[in-house]
């Protein structure tokens, strides 16, 4: 009885839980990686600067 409700609980929680965090870290690494190849690719352009600013800060931010 209790290897059964082992399993259920893996197959319910453990492995969906794993699921969804490998594919959140293969996204951040992935958007890291596409960031630094954009940034270097367009280095010295002044739409770098635009991306890096905080769009969220007021005047008094700056």
């Amino acid at each position: 009885m209790a290897g059964a409700v082992i399993m259920i609980v893996v197959l319910v929680v453990v492995i969906p839980v794993g699921i969804l965090m490998s594919g959140a870290l293969g996204a951040f690494a992935l958007g890291r990686l596409l960031k630094r190849d954009a940034d270097e690719r367009h280095e010295g352009s002044e739409l770098l600067e635009v991306s890096e600013a905080n769009p969220y800060a007021g005047p008094a931010d700056d």
